[in-house]
């Protein structure tokens, strides 16, 4: 039996399509698909549609998602892929940093990033 998450939420970001050519509505849909297989619990969607991902300090969504994370409101981070997250190695480095101190994991759909099961 899958071990079902207490809450969860979806991060979406960047353009309306993306390079193979999904939309931000086939993305969600897509990743909502992926919750209800892995029983993970929506929390909340949280949608910088059109802004980039080159730094997540321009984000209000993204912002207010680590806020949320932060007051213990979520304990997984899912999106499509890595580069929709961030595309700053920096920035990367300082979210899984924040990720290991709130015990929040990410899940990135299509490039197998899963931080819940790195030291499994």
């Amino acid at each position: 039996m899958k071990e079902k998450s207490q809450e969860f939420i979806l991060e979406l970001v960047q353009k309306i399509k993306s390079e193979n050519g999904f939309s931000l509505v086939e993305q969600k849909e897509k990743l909502l698909q992926l919750c209800k297989f892995k029983e993970y619990e929506v929390f909340k969607v949280y949608e910088d549609a059109g802004i980039s991902a080159k730094n997540i300090k321009d984000r209000p969504a993204f912002q207010e998602m680590l806020s949320d994370m932060k007051s213990g409101k979520i304990n997984y981070i899912v999106a499509y892929k890595l580069d929709r997250v961030t595309r700053s190695v920096r920035d990367l480095e300082e979210l899984i940093a924040q990720l290991e101190t709130h015990n929040t994991y990410l899940v990135c759909d299509k490039d197998d990033v899963n931080t819940s099961t790195a030291n499994r």
